[in-house]
């Protein structure tokens, strides 16, 4: 993920990563959003991170995506504890 991070220039955030997806798979909002199971407004505010995903939608995200829920989640728990004011680093591991 650090390769994204230094891509990005700044930590890569779910929303953030959520929009990357989006894009290269050349998606409009309302299209990417609907595949997701939410409205094109709450993806938006996702991606442009003025809202969090929980864990459990985000792991939910990324199955629906076929992607890693480790790295899903572990974004989500991030932007918790980052909206927390506290100055951790989460980390997941499979169960």
């Amino acid at each position: 993920m650090s390769f994204l991070e230094n891509v990005a220039g700044r930590p890569l955030t779910l929303g953030g990563l959520l929009e990357s997806l989006r894009l290269s798979e050349e998606m409009s909002q309302a299209v990417f959003a609907k595949k997701l199971g939410i409205s094109a407004s709450h993806l938006c505010d996702i991606e442009k991170s003025r809202k969090v995903v929980s864990p459990e939608r985000a792991a939910r995200f990324a199955k629906i995506l076929g992607r890693s829920q480790q790295q899903f989640v572990r974004l989500a728990l991030q932007e918790l504890v980052n909206e927390a004011g506290l100055k951790m680093k989460v980390d997941v591991a499979a169960a």
